[in-house]
């Protein structure tokens, strides 16, 4: 602004008041560089997106496998541009998981275990049920790296009265457990730990296989659920007294645990997809009321049910 009058003096800048709205150029440069214009979106962004996890199979079944697991810490995006979410639900005993899926990026749902049959693929595959089936294998995808591992396997047939239980749901950190002791159930495999939430949480574990006893002898400790949500398998003793399969854990996409002789098996947990990025930059606008955290220099949004995120 010039002054009024007389001779055309030199520019003056005017600096900012409560009651004015301007800022100089001097105190724009100092807000910028204390970040406190936080308009700039995100070019990248780091994912944690986890399938439903499969349901365990029935009647001395494996354990169903963990949804897929798959992450990046410098996925691109674009400013102003709607990305769907899609948290895939977990199996029902005996069905496979459903996937979830966050802009370009798919995780397969879990396997189911095998009701005294064979497993399923998916993205951990299911374990074998306990007559000589076969286990389903993991990465269904075919991604790189791997989202999940293979089901336990094989269950074995009955041999002179000695029956075998099923085998344990793969989890994203390791195969399902093989047995091959009579009265065996396997366990799960496990998932994996991630701290993206800014607390490490381990996720994607494989459920517990259900066992079986035909000679009065109690199989007092079916498979046992994969670190990372897998559920445990049902304990079944000669007078068909048997425990409860347990369900995988709700979002982590861990699979349920198999059924014993005669009962049915858990169904897996529901996946989950967790998005985060420097917290310098503008917040997302997002559906579906995912949980937001402000934690640890980041913007934290947890997905546990279906919606979408604009940067």
């Amino acid at each position: 602004m010039r002054k009024r009058g007389g001779r055309i003096g030199p520019l003056q800048t005017i600096s900012a008041t409560a009651t004015s709205g301007f800022w100089d150029l001097t105190t724009q440069q100092q807000q910028r560089g204390a970040f406190i214009w936080t308009n700039t979106s995100p070019t990248t962004v780091e994912y944690l997106v986890i399938a439903g996890g499969g349901g365990g199979g029935s009647s001395i079944g494996g354990g169903g496998g963990a949804g897929g697991y798959r992450s990046d810490s410098a996925f691109p995006v674009a400013a102003f541009t709607l990305y769907t979410v899609t948290v895939g639900g977990g199996g029902t005993a005996g069905g496979k998981g459903n996937n979830s899926v966050f802009a370009t990026i798919t995780s397969t749902g879990g396997g189911q275990g095998g009701g005294n049959g064979n497993g399923s693929t998916g993205g951990s595959g299911g374990g074998a049920g306990y007559n000589g089936s076969t286990a389903g294998s993991g990465n269904q995808g075919g991604y790189s790296p791997s989202e999940g591992n293979n089901g336990g396997a094989p269950g074995f047939a009955n041999r002179s009265g000695h029956a075998y239980g099923g085998q344990g749901g793969g989890g994203h950190s390791a195969v399902g457990q093989s047995t091959s002791g009579e009265m065996a159930a396997g366990n799960g495999g496990a998932g994996t730990a991630s701290s993206i939430t800014g607390t490490s949480v381990t996720r994607a574990g494989g459920g517990g296989a259900g066992g079986h006893s035909t000679l009065g002898t109690p199989l007092t400790a079916a498979g046992s659920g994969g670190a990372g949500g897998g559920g445990t398998g049902a304990s079944n003793v000669y007078t068909g007294t048997q425990t409860t399969p347990q369900a995988g854990t709700a979002n982590t996409g861990g699979g349920g645990g198999g059924g014993g002789n005669g009962g049915s098996g858990a169904a897996g947990g529901g996946g989950v997809v967790i998005i985060r990025y420097p917290n310098t930059l503008v917040q997302a606008t997002t559906t579906g009321s995912p949980n937001y955290s402000d934690t640890g220099g980041y913007h934290i949004y947890t997905f546990t049910a279906s919606g979408s995120i604009t940067f």
